[in-house]
Parts: structure tokens; C-alpha cells; sequence
């Protein structure tokens, strides 16, 4: 009888000690945000990107050096218009914005790891993007241009006539993809600007870059007034990427909208010369 009364009473005080451990839980809805279980911190399904971004005060944008979407002016800043547009969504969330030059094929590795935030640099809307990040609206249309010398420029019309030239294309990048589609013989270099150099050296007969930095780039009054872009090889839209399952995609979605529609993303693209290419938001 004595045995049946303390297990009873031990019974009892093991019930007590759950339900004391249940007064502690987190609030409904605050686990998400409070775990510091190591597998869900690089779930971004999970938890708000957003609210990421604004508890550590910093938006790290990954870009690499591409006119006239980000580029550093003559004091090391970076300026341009995606990275004008970075800096108002930054503002809008009260934190400030760091960018960051990434190897561009690196870019979703950069994303999963948290190293940066966000994707913003000219980005194509290809399916190998938007299967691995969750993207922004287009808001920007694009091509891929071929450049060669200008002296040349008169001789290719199209594809077919580019068949036996030599190719520069940055790697992982649309403009390579466009090489592979056409079978063109190419090296991959770092960047897009790399691979303009490589036409302006003679390493290579052409390079493939987009419409956008050909207008900025090469011609007349920039530092490549030899070159000249000839062949449209593709047509393409420009986004933002963010992690996987983020949602912070959606909130710069509704900040571009805004600002679309105050006048800002209007203003910024005159003065980086892409006005004909914003996408209506």
C-alpha cells in the first residue's frame, strides 16, 4: 500500500514538472523567430527574410562590377541604377544597405549560406534562377548583344554569319548560355567587363554581354569607342533574387511598385539612361 501512495505522489509531482515546463513555451507564432535550432536557420521557408534583415540592421546586396546597373564611381562608391533602387528599399526598412562583389556563379551559394541577402545585379529571369531563388516581378527588359569591333560591325547580320569567331562571355551568366544555344566556341571570364576587355585587347573576336551595358559600355564617348554591339542573339527581363521560400521578394515587390508609382524609379533611370527599359510595376 505504502509502494501504491508514492508512486502516486511521484506520479503527481513528474505531472506538476510538465506543466511548469509548458508555463515557458514561446507565444503563439514567436517559435519561428526564436528557435536556435541549427537546422532551421538556413530554412528560409520558415522564418521572415525580412524580419531577418531588419534585426541584424544590414541589407547585403550581391552585384558584381556591371554598368550601368552597379558600378563604383570615381570615389569607390558603389552608384548605378540597381544599386539606387537598393538603397531605397533599404531606407524603407530603416537599415542600411552593403554591397558586395560576388563570383557570379557562386550567386545562389552566396544566397543558401546567408552571406548575402539579396541578388541585385542585372539579374536574367532564366528557369535555373527562378527554380533556385524566389524572385522579384520583372522590372527591367533586356537582350543579349553581341559586341565586336566597330570597323567589323557591318559583317554579321545574324547568327549563322558569327559561327567561326572567337567568344568572350562572363561565366554563368545569360550571355554564355546564349553562346552554348548556338553553338558558339567561347572562354568564360569573371565578369561582363572582363569580357569586353578581352574584345578591346584581341584575345578574342566578340564577347555576348546585355543591351543595357552595351549602351553604357562601349561607343562613342565611353572608354570603348571601337567597339560596337551588332547581333540581338535573345530577349530577357531582369529580377531580384532571394533566398528560396524568402519573403522578402514580396516586399520589394510592393516597394517598387511604390516607387513606380511616386516618380523615384522614373527619376533614377534617367539618370543611368535605362528609362526605355523599365517594366511597368
Amino acid at each position: 500500500m505504502k509502494k501504491k501512495i508514492i508512486a502516486g505522489l511521484l506520479i503527481g509531482a513528474m505531472a506538476l514538472g510538465l506543466v511548469a515546463c509548458g508555463s515557458n513555451a514561446a507565444p503563439s507564432g514567436a517559435g519561428e523567430s526564436t528557435s536556435t535550432d541549427s537546422s532551421s536557420e538556413n530554412d528560409t521557408s520558415s522564418e521572415s527574410d525580412s524580419a531577418y534583415i531588419q534585426d541584424k540592421g544590414t541589407l547585403i546586396v550581391g552585384i558584381t562590377d556591371f554598368a550601368p546597373m552597379d558600378y563604383k564611381d570615381d570615389n569607390g562608391e558603389w552608384i548605378g541604377f540597381d544599386a539606387d533602387v537598393a538603397r531605397k528599399v533599404a531606407e524603407s526598412m530603416n537599415v542600411d544597405v552593403e554591397f558586395v562583389e560576388i563570383d557570379w556563379d557562386n550567386k545562389i551559394l552566396e544566397l543558401e549560406n546567408k552571406s548575402i541577402d539579396v541578388v541585385w545585379n542585372g539579374m536574367t529571369l532564366t528557369p535555373e534562377v527562378t527554380n533556385a531563388m524566389a524572385c522579384t516581378n520583372a522590372y527591367c527588359n533586356n537582350a543579349q548583344v553581341v559586341v565586336v569591333n566597330a570597323d567589323v560591325a557591318d559583317k554579321y547580320k545574324d547568327a549563322d554569319s558569327l559561327k567561326d569567331l572567337s567568344f568572350a562571355v562572363e561565366s554563368g551568366s545569360a550571355g554564355e548560355e546564349a553562346a552554348n544555344d548556338n553553338g558558339f566556341n567561347y572562354i568564360a571570364v569573371k565578369s561582363q567587363a572582363d569580357a569586353v576587355m578581352e574584345v578591346s585587347a584581341g584575345t578574342s573576336d566578340a564577347c555576348i554581354i546585355d543591351l543595357l551595358m552595351a549602351g553604357a559600355m562601349i561607343g562613342e564617348g565611353t572608354s570603348y569607342p571601337n567597339l560596337a554591339h551588332t547581333v540581338e542573339l535573345t530577349t530577357e527581363e531582369y529580377g531580384i533574387g532571394c533566398r528560396k521560400g524568402s519573403d522578402f521578394a514580396d516586399y520589394i515587390n510592393q516597394q517598387l511598385k511604390a516607387l513606380y508609382d511616386d516618380g523615384t524609379i522614373a527619376e533614377i533611370a534617367q539618370k543611368y539612361g535605362v528609362q526605355d527599359a523599365v517594366v511597368e510595376q
